[in-house]
């Protein structure tokens, strides 16, 4: 080869590899080779809990996809304020992601944060469980008309219990009742620390309906103590697929469910997003995930990043409006 024609080719090469060197330069330090170092998965509930459990399996699962340690730590207080605060606070690099939970879409209608669901970046939904309607097992009512029937019949004298004043539950049967035509305050709703001190309250004869989860009524329904009339869902549980949908028991198109899925920070890098979502995706559909949420009854949905933002988005409009209607949004 001509020296002049070496000395061409040695330039046109050194310019390439400095295109690509600027490129690789321009790319946030987190986008390159991430992960790198630790990954923070936050956990806006305590330990011990559905959230806990799940983010626990999918930390343990996320290890193995992105080979490297994944930390779950538990950011509680102010009624999921300060966990889902600490995530979208958090540097947008990948390294602190969290499992956000349905009360995303509740806080700021009672003016406790600003934050919604558009104040991250979606990565994947894991997990939904659809609100019950579950009663003493001895109770009179056979299916869910008959139970609507005897609170048309005697509005206030069935009280429900499940949550906080205003929390998942109580929006379930109130938007139930709402879908109904029946006034949300037919049902007093009767403020307690979570579905197990509810459903206890119902077998003591302290109220009459606890709109709780499956999963979490479960040992009860097993007990014989508690039986199901419904799920708020427009598809049959797993765990108890006898229990009629209430689009099949009386044609209501109305659902409700507490959901959990994995988010990120607003505005980390889309190859961090991409890589992220790839592996939530195969944890999802893996058999040791779905053996584990199976073992607690737990329902596996999954919805990548666009779908489970636009799924967030549905879910705090539906729950800003029931919100109003109980007269709990600020």
């Amino acid at each position: 080869m001509p020296a002049s024609s070496r000395r061409s080719f040695v330039a046109r090469a050194a310019g390439a590899i400095a295109c690509l060197t600027l490129v690789a330069a321009a790319l946030p330090v987190a986008a390159q080779g991430y992960p790198t170092r630790p990954v923070t998965l936050i956990v806006p509930w305590g330990a011990g809990g559905g959230t806990d459990a799940t983010a626990r399996i999918v930390g343990s699962l996320l290890e193995k996809e992105i080979g490297q340690p994944v930390t779950v730590v538990n950011r509680t207080g102010g009624s999921g304020v300060v966990g889902h605060s600490a995530i979208a606070s958090a540097p947008p690099d990948g390294y602190t992601i969290g499992l956000a939970t349905v009360e995303i879409g509740m806080m700021h209608w009672q003016g406790l944060t600003e934050l919604t669901g558009a104040s991250y970046t979606p990565i994947g939904l894991v997990n939904a469980d659809p609100a019950g309607i579950q009663v003493r097992a001895d109770a009179p009512y056979k299916t869910v008309n008959e139970l609507l029937a005897a609170i048309k019949a005697n509005p206030g004298k069935l009280k429900a219990s499940g949550t906080g004043q205003g929390g998942i539950w109580h929006l379930a049967i109130a938007g139930l009742l709402r879908d109904q035509k029946i006034d949300p305050a037919s049902v007093p709703w009767v403020p307690s620390n979570g579905a197990a001190p509810g459903l206890q309250d119902m077998i003591a004869g302290g109220v009459d309906i606890a709109p709780v989860s499956l999963p979490e009524a479960r040992s009860l329904i097993d007990a014989g103590k508690v039986k199901s009339l419904a799920i708020m869902n427009d598809k049959p549980a797993a765990l108890y697929p006898n229990v009629a949908t209430l689009k099949a028991a009386i044609g209501s198109d109305w659902t409700m469910a507490a959901w959990r899925g994995i988010v990120a920070p607003k505005g980390i890098p889309a190859e961090v997003r991409d890589k992220l979502s790839a592996a939530i995706k195969k944890i999802a559909a893996s058999k040791e995930y779905n053996d584990f949420m199976s073992s607690r009854g737990f329902g596996v949905v999954y919805a990548g990043p666009d779908e489970f933002g636009k799924f967030m988005a549905k879910s705090d409009a539906e729950l800003g409006a029931t919100m109003k209607a109980v007269g709990i949004a600020k």
